[in-house]
Protein backbone atom coordinates (compact mmCIF):
# COMPACT_ATOMS: atom_id res chain seq x y z
CA UNK A 1 0.00 0.00 0.00
CA UNK A 2 1.14 3.68 -0.92
CA UNK A 3 2.10 6.37 1.80
CA UNK A 4 -0.37 8.95 2.45
CA UNK A 5 3.04 11.08 0.70
CA UNK A 6 3.09 9.29 -2.63
CA UNK A 7 -0.70 9.34 -2.82
CA UNK A 8 -0.78 13.25 -2.25
CA UNK A 9 1.78 13.54 -4.92
CA UNK A 10 0.54 11.83 -6.91
CA UNK A 11 -2.93 13.79 -6.48
CA UNK A 12 -1.22 17.12 -7.15
CA UNK A 13 0.55 15.91 -9.69
CA UNK A 14 -2.35 14.22 -12.07
CA UNK A 15 -5.87 14.97 -10.50
CA UNK A 16 -6.30 17.01 -13.11
CA UNK A 17 -5.49 14.99 -15.82
CA UNK A 18 -7.39 11.74 -14.43
CA UNK A 19 -10.29 14.48 -14.51
CA UNK A 20 -10.23 15.41 -18.15
CA UNK A 21 -10.16 11.92 -19.16
CA UNK A 22 -12.95 10.56 -17.20
CA UNK A 23 -14.72 13.94 -18.45
CA UNK A 24 -13.97 12.95 -21.86
CA UNK A 25 -15.20 9.46 -21.64
CA UNK A 26 -18.37 9.76 -19.33
CA UNK A 27 -19.56 13.55 -20.07
CA UNK A 28 -20.74 13.63 -16.19
CA UNK A 29 -19.28 15.16 -13.30
CA UNK A 30 -20.89 12.80 -10.84
CA UNK A 31 -19.65 9.72 -12.45
CA UNK A 32 -16.29 11.82 -13.43
CA UNK A 33 -16.01 12.08 -9.90
CA UNK A 34 -16.94 8.20 -8.85
CA UNK A 35 -14.03 6.85 -11.32
CA UNK A 36 -11.87 9.51 -10.78
CA UNK A 37 -11.67 8.05 -7.02
CA UNK A 38 -11.62 4.71 -8.29
CA UNK A 39 -8.51 5.27 -10.04
CA UNK A 40 -6.46 6.39 -6.91
CA UNK A 41 -7.84 3.69 -4.69
CA UNK A 42 -6.35 1.52 -6.99
CA UNK A 43 -3.20 3.61 -7.27
CA UNK A 44 -3.60 2.95 -3.17
CA UNK A 45 -3.67 -0.35 -3.68
CA UNK A 46 -1.04 -1.12 -6.56
CA UNK A 47 1.80 -2.91 -5.04
CA UNK A 48 3.97 -2.18 -8.42
CA UNK A 49 6.79 0.23 -8.52
CA UNK A 50 7.24 2.57 -11.52
CA UNK A 51 10.17 2.89 -13.62
CA UNK A 52 9.81 6.57 -14.41
CA UNK A 53 7.61 9.57 -14.38
CA UNK A 54 6.45 8.69 -17.80
CA UNK A 55 5.61 5.09 -16.43
CA UNK A 56 4.11 6.37 -13.81
CA UNK A 57 2.07 9.02 -15.60
CA UNK A 58 1.18 6.28 -18.45
CA UNK A 59 -0.11 3.54 -15.78
CA UNK A 60 -2.39 6.42 -14.65
CA UNK A 61 -3.80 7.76 -18.06
CA UNK A 62 -4.31 3.74 -18.96
CA UNK A 63 -6.09 2.98 -15.47
CA UNK A 64 -8.30 5.49 -16.00
CA UNK A 65 -9.46 4.89 -19.67
CA UNK A 66 -9.85 0.94 -18.31
CA UNK A 67 -11.82 2.29 -15.42
CA UNK A 68 -13.84 4.66 -17.52
CA UNK A 69 -14.66 1.62 -20.54
CA UNK A 70 -15.70 -0.77 -17.12
CA UNK A 71 -17.88 2.07 -15.51
CA UNK A 72 -19.87 2.61 -18.84
CA UNK A 73 -20.33 -0.96 -19.44
CA UNK A 74 -21.85 -2.07 -15.73
CA UNK A 75 -25.68 -2.68 -16.53
CA UNK A 76 -26.71 -0.76 -13.54
CA UNK A 77 -25.29 2.41 -15.14
CA UNK A 78 -28.11 5.23 -15.95
CA UNK A 79 -28.79 6.06 -19.39
CA UNK A 80 -30.52 9.33 -18.26
CA UNK A 81 -29.14 12.80 -16.99
CA UNK A 82 -31.50 15.24 -15.08
CA UNK A 83 -31.45 18.73 -16.77
CA UNK A 84 -29.68 20.45 -13.56
CA UNK A 85 -26.40 18.19 -14.16
CA UNK A 86 -26.95 19.41 -17.79
CA UNK A 87 -27.44 22.83 -17.38
CA UNK A 88 -24.40 23.36 -14.69
CA UNK A 89 -22.20 21.06 -16.49
CA UNK A 90 -22.56 23.66 -19.75
CA UNK A 91 -22.19 26.43 -17.64
CA UNK A 92 -18.28 25.15 -16.96
CA UNK A 93 -17.86 25.26 -20.49
CA UNK A 94 -17.15 28.32 -22.14
CA UNK A 95 -19.51 28.69 -25.01
CA UNK A 96 -15.78 28.99 -27.61
CA UNK A 97 -14.82 25.40 -27.21
CA UNK A 98 -18.07 23.97 -26.28
CA UNK A 99 -18.89 22.94 -30.06
CA UNK A 100 -15.34 21.05 -30.58
CA UNK A 101 -15.72 19.27 -27.35
CA UNK A 102 -19.22 18.28 -28.02
CA UNK A 103 -17.73 16.85 -31.54
CA UNK A 104 -14.64 15.21 -29.43
CA UNK A 105 -16.96 13.80 -26.85
CA UNK A 106 -18.99 11.98 -29.86
CA UNK A 107 -16.45 10.12 -31.39
CA UNK A 108 -16.18 6.64 -30.99
CA UNK A 109 -13.68 5.67 -27.68
CA UNK A 110 -10.30 4.42 -29.75
CA UNK A 111 -10.22 8.31 -31.59
CA UNK A 112 -11.42 9.87 -28.43
CA UNK A 113 -8.10 8.94 -26.79
CA UNK A 114 -6.00 9.65 -29.52
CA UNK A 115 -7.08 12.67 -29.82
CA UNK A 116 -6.96 13.82 -25.87
CA UNK A 117 -3.30 12.39 -25.95
CA UNK A 118 -2.54 13.64 -28.59
CA UNK A 119 -3.80 17.59 -28.59
CA UNK A 120 -4.64 18.16 -24.62
CA UNK A 121 -1.22 15.80 -23.26
CA UNK A 122 1.06 16.67 -26.04
CA UNK A 123 2.27 13.00 -26.55
CA UNK A 124 3.28 11.96 -30.12
CA UNK A 125 1.85 9.20 -32.43
CA UNK A 126 5.26 6.75 -30.89
CA UNK A 127 4.15 7.45 -27.42
CA UNK A 128 0.49 7.07 -27.60
CA UNK A 129 1.33 3.63 -28.99
CA UNK A 130 3.12 2.31 -26.32
CA UNK A 131 0.23 3.50 -23.76
CA UNK A 132 -2.08 2.15 -25.71
CA UNK A 133 -0.50 -0.91 -26.34
CA UNK A 134 -0.90 -0.65 -30.29
CA UNK A 135 1.38 0.40 -33.14
CA UNK A 136 2.38 3.47 -34.28
CA UNK A 137 0.56 3.39 -38.10
CA UNK A 138 -2.74 2.24 -35.74
CA UNK A 139 -1.81 5.57 -33.86
CA UNK A 140 -1.39 7.88 -36.98
CA UNK A 141 -4.26 5.80 -38.73
CA UNK A 142 -6.51 6.66 -35.74
CA UNK A 143 -5.52 10.02 -35.50
CA UNK A 144 -6.47 10.80 -39.10
CA UNK A 145 -9.54 9.25 -38.91
CA UNK A 146 -10.59 11.43 -35.82
CA UNK A 147 -9.47 14.63 -37.36
CA UNK A 148 -11.11 13.96 -40.70
CA UNK A 149 -14.58 13.18 -38.94
CA UNK A 150 -13.89 16.28 -36.63
CA UNK A 151 -13.57 18.24 -40.19
CA UNK A 152 -16.56 17.17 -41.28
CA UNK A 153 -18.63 17.63 -38.21
CA UNK A 154 -17.23 21.39 -37.13
CA UNK A 155 -17.13 22.05 -40.82
CA UNK A 156 -13.87 23.28 -42.33
CA UNK A 157 -10.30 22.96 -42.03
CA UNK A 158 -9.29 21.68 -38.17
CA UNK A 159 -5.98 20.87 -37.51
Amino acid sequence: MKSTEDVNRVMEKYADMVRRICFVHLKNLQDTEDVFQDVYLKYLLYEGSFESGEHEKAWFIRVTINACTDWLRKLSHRKWLPLEILAEESEIQDSSSEEILEAVLQLPEKYKNVIYLFYYEEYTAVEIAKILGKKENTIYTWLSRAKGILRERLGGEWA
